[in-house]
């Protein structure tokens, strides 16, 4: 009887826990999106886009950032090639809060889950960046995988690292009782 109350305490937390972070990260969306006259994205989303264009810049491509005129999100362009769009799902900070919820959920002491939290939260959005990066590289070069890439193999990359997080967090850190 005691895992079930486990079980359920965890469930509460976890859900609890996102669903809060969840709302308010859609208040902040519905504060700094705009979808009319002129579309504009989040300043989290053009910050990931502006270090995604200076790292691939940094690395020798001439890439360019434009906010989409049609809708919430920005273009990538490779060499003036349209090769893909940010869109708010993009910014990483959606599977942040899902990786905060867990590991809020699953107890351990209070230094520790901050520190993981700010230290696996900055590695998992600046992981996201690379990402974005690699991605739009590879699309301009091997455009006929673009489907592949974007829907298989990048988000695999993005939630492996965050389940790696989450498995180091349990097996290291959190105070469950064995």
């Amino acid at each position: 009887m005691q895992s079930n109350k486990s079980v359920v305490y965890f469930l509460i937390k976890f859900f609890g826990v996102y669903a809060l972070l969840f709302v308010l990260y859609a208040w902040y969306l519905q504060k700094n999106q705009i979808k009319e006259p002129i579309f504009t994205c989040a300043p989290i989303t053009e910050n990931v886009a502006n270090q995604t264009q200076s790292l691939l810049n940094f690395v020798g491509y001439n890439v360019e950032m434009q906010q989409h005129t049609k809708e919430v999100s920005i273009n990538v362009l490779v060499n003036n090639k349209p090769v893909a769009r940010i869109v708010e799902g993009c910014n990483s900070i959606s599977i942040i809060i899902l990786y905060i919820a867990f590991i809020i959920a699953f107890k351990g002491s209070f230094k520790n889950t901050v520190l993981f939290i700010i230290g696996g939260g900055l590695l998992i959005y600046y992981f996201n960046i690379v990402r974005i990066a690699i991605i739009s590289i590879a699309i301009y070069k091997y455009p006929v995988y673009q489907k592949t890439l974007h829907e298989i193999v990048f988000p695999l990359l993005i939630y492996g690292l965050t389940f790696l997080f989450w498995f180091i967090w349990v097996k290291k850190f959190a105070s469950y009782k064995k």
